[in-house]
């Protein structure tokens, strides 16, 4: 008995202590409160966000897991605490109603800042869905989910600020609506991306991964990424360009990817010819010739139509001028028709020209006009390179020289490499 009086005498004593001094009660109310707050972040961080990644992770589908990548889940996890403090606040009883209405607002904004975060994370999530998905097609919609995010922020911002002074949102709005040509200033670069990407989405004018050329930016590659504010194109030496997506509805620039959905690219080069070394055919020429498979038909026929000709309309054949003839380069443009019309690599259902163009202090130029059936970069420059290495070699073949300016070795021809005799 003497001991439950002792023991009741300092539990009487103790709860004496603490009806004079009431700070220490809210002191280990807040304390507790504090370890419930942590523990709730402890089982909503290491618990339930672990479960929800299993989860995410052994599904089938694979949006679950972009949601995952931009932290949405984690984000949320910090609305636990904040809660656990908001409720928990009227349970500990002596604190001063302004202290926790106060400390209830600054919580209540941390629970906003905390959406309007996850907000953010979760239209990342759905723009990375968006590209993956088969829906995308190279059409980004990056630009206009960034506008999204802005205007969800400066709601946010505004909610927050009203949550802090306890002023409603709409007094907040018409300050803001007061505030328009400032905003309009503040946020000139936002409208006028946001317009061009309006522009360039409605008429497809540009995707993610266009080859593109944008000389007044010194721009020549691949889109690589469209957002609101910027453009980014990855040169061919592989550095970044970055232009102002406004600036591709202002300024002129070129698309390529006509060219690779067409599936030809252009072939256009000229080659000159010395116009010394063109001439008539005679018989023992076509002879010759006639026996190139690829203008086997063609000589035959112009024989034909040439010897029909002279026949009937020629009275002196031995004056050149009076009969008509098939001269070397003629001769050489129908064999370089005939060449690519046969050429594996060659585009037959696109324009494929060989064509003279005026001559030149250089020669007589000689233009190759057709399309490659690769549009790849290296596969296109490789059939390029044939074609011409074989133009080159065959021109001889045609008794005719391809022109290049006369270098030191051709002076040295010229001149017979004479040395100077030595003088006495």
């Amino acid at each position: 008995m003497l001991l439950i009086a002792q023991a009741q005498d300092t539990e009487t004593t103790i709860l004496d202590w603490i009806t004079e001094h009431p700070y220490f009660a809210e002191a280990v109310g807040l304390l507790v409160l504090g370890l419930l707050a942590a523990l709730a972040y402890l089982v909503a961080k290491r618990v339930l966000l672990a479960i929800v990644g299993r989860i995410v992770r052994t599904s089938t589908v694979k949006w679950d897991d972009q949601l995952l990548n931009a932290r949405v889940f984690e984000r949320l996890a910090y609305l636990a605490p904040v809660v656990a403090v908001y409720l928990g606040l009227g349970l500990i009883g002596g604190l001063q109603e302004d202290i926790v209405f106060a400390v209830r607002r600054i919580a209540l904004a941390i629970m906003v800042l905390i959406v309007l975060l996850s907000a953010g994370a979760l239209i990342t999530a759905v723009n990375a869905i968006y590209e993956t998905s088969t829906l995308a097609d190279g059409k980004p919609i990056k630009g206009h989910l960034q506008l999204g995010k802005i205007f969800i922020y400066v709601v946010g911002t505004i909610l927050i600020i009203a949550t802090l002074t306890g002023q409603s949102p709409l007094v907040l709005l018409s300050g803001v609506g007061a505030m328009t040509a400032v905003l309009l200033l503040i946020f000139r670069d936002t409208i006028l991306s946001f317009v061009a990407s309006l522009q360039l989405a409605s008429y497809d004018m540009v995707r993610v991964g266009d080859w593109i050329e944008m000389p007044a930016f010194g721009a020549d590659g691949d889109v690589i990424d469209i957002a609101l504010h910027t453009v980014k194109i990855q040169n061919w030496d592989k550095t970044i360009t970055t232009v102002p997506t406004h600036r591709l509805i202002s300024d002129s620039f070129k698309n390529w990817r006509g060219m690779s959905e067409s599936g030809g690219r252009r072939i256009k080069r000229t080659f000159y010819v010395d116009m010394n070394s063109i001439r008539f055919l005679d018989e023992s020429d076509l002879d010759y010739f006639e026996r190139f498979s690829l203008l086997e038909d063609y000589i035959k026929a112009k024989r034909k139509k040439l010897t029909e000709y002279n026949a009937e309309h020629v009275k002196d054949p031995d004056i050149i001028s009076n009969t008509k003839r098939l001269t070397n380069v003629g001769t050489l443009r129908a064999y370089l028709v005939e060449y690519l019309r046969r050429h594996s690599k060659v585009h037959q259902k696109m324009t494929l020209i060989v064509r003279q163009l005026e001559p030149t202090p250089h020669g007589l130029p000689m233009q190759i006009y057709c399309f490659s059936n690769d549009t790849r970069w290296v596969p296109y420059e490789g059939i390029q390179s044939d074609i011409f290495d074989h133009i080159l070699s065959i021109a001889p073949q045609f008794d005719l020289r391809v022109f290049q300016s006369p270098s030191g070795r051709d002076f040295a021809g010229v001149l017979g490499d004479q040395k100077p005799k030595a003088t006495a």
